[in-house]
């Protein structure tokens, strides 16, 4: 994967949102404009000022530019937005054996001296519609993750659509846990405390993931941490409705993941709502945004997990939008709610073995 170069424009785009980051309250709300006041819930500033800047530069929907053209910009504004912050122990780039091929994947350690081994981890899952994403746009997430769970994450590139279709995701992600799981002690890593987790598809993946190795008897993950996870595209809901335009994440797009990824494909490792049975998957924190089209999907699969007597808390986050997970540069209300989740999982993972040690400050 080559390692990108910041143009004239990237640069200025980046102080930009470096300026927006440290804008005072009061001046945010003036330049976002009148308050977006939608299904009871008030949208961020910050992220209302985002939305603006993105409608002013945006070259419009991805689907209309194509895969390979998408994945390039996407990871060109993770590049120019991310920070590569909080200062992590370290960060090794390495491969895990796939079904098909060598599986692209990066491990983060976090600081502190006081992290005997074996260490908890997370297996991470990143989102982009199948379409597109990978280690580098998660990067900030992922260190994130690790600093404030003081956990090992271990970021997983798997094959995306349309050229490896469902169920190639799958596939990967679940010979990606099980990779981790059974080389455990060799990675330093606690197998009674490696979660799974992920972002939109990602969260998708992490789902499955639990689902399928309770059904075939692979190593089940501690715990799951699914952050505005796609549960099942084909469900109409009133989020669904509601936001499908001008908040980031747009309905031409999500058609197109759908298209390129599984269409016409009912199969619960590709919709995990669709499951008859929840019942002996390990807890789960699910979070999701009060102006995403995903929130009621992913509200209904806590709903049904809770039905099922799986331990779990769901977080809606009222003033954030799909995607807010890499938004946190310049949205302190995004920052604050990735700093949230990382302490469940930190909770989780301490629920499923030993105490955690003191969180580096």
């Amino acid at each position: 994967m080559p390692t990108y170069k910041l143009t004239p424009r990237d640069r200025a785009e980046r102080a930009g949102a470096r300026l927006l980051s440290r804008l005072s309250p009061r001046t945010v709300r003036l330049l976002a404009g009148k308050p977006i006041v939608r299904d009871g819930q008030t949208l961020d500033p910050q992220i209302q000022l985002v939305l603006k800047a993105l409608e002013a530069s945006s070259p419009g929907p991805w689907s209309g530019l194509g895969a390979d053209v998408a994945r390039r910009e996407v990871r060109r504004a993770a590049m120019v937005n991310a920070l590569p912050i909080p200062r992590v122990a370290s960060v090794t780039d390495l491969t895990i054996p796939g079904p098909v091929a060598p599986l692209p994947a990066r491990r983060y350690d976090p600081p502190g001296k006081a992290l005997p081994e074996p260490r908890p981890a997370l297996v991470f899952l990143h989102g982009g519609g199948f379409v597109f994403g990978d280690l580098d746009t998660h990067d900030e997430l992922c260190r994130m993750l690790c600093f404030h769970a003081q956990v090992t994450v271990i970021a997983v590139d798997y094959r995306l659509a349309p050229e490896d279709p469902f169920p190639a995701a799958v596939d990967d992600a679940i010979a990606a846990s099980r990779w981790v799981h059974e080389n455990a002690a060799t990675l330093g890593l606690d197998p009674e405390r490696i979660a799974v987790g992920g972002d939109s598809a990602g969260g998708n993946l992490a789902a499955v993931v639990c689902q399928q190795a309770l059904a075939s008897g692979d190593p089940l993950p501690a715990f799951q941490l699914l952050i505005y996870p796609a549960t099942d595209r084909s469900l109409p809901t009133r989020s669904g409705e509601l936001f499908s335009k001008g908040f980031f994440l747009v309905d031409e797009d999500m058609a197109w993941f759908t298209e390129s990824y599984a269409p016409d494909v009912e199969d619960v490792r590709a919709a995990p709502l669709r499951a008859a049975d929840l019942s002996g998957l390990p807890p789960a924190y699910v979070t999701t945004a009060g102006f995403d089209p995903l929130r009621d999907e992913g509200e209904l699969y806590a709903e049904k997990l809770a039905q099922f007597g799986v331990p779990v808390a769901v977080r809606r986050h009222d003033a954030l939008i799909h995607g807010f997970a890499n938004m946190t540069a310049v949205s302190r209300t995004s920052h604050d709610a990735v700093v949230e989740m990382a302490g469940a999982l930190r909770m989780g993972l301490a629920a499923a073995g030993a105490p955690l040690p003191a969180e580096t400050r």
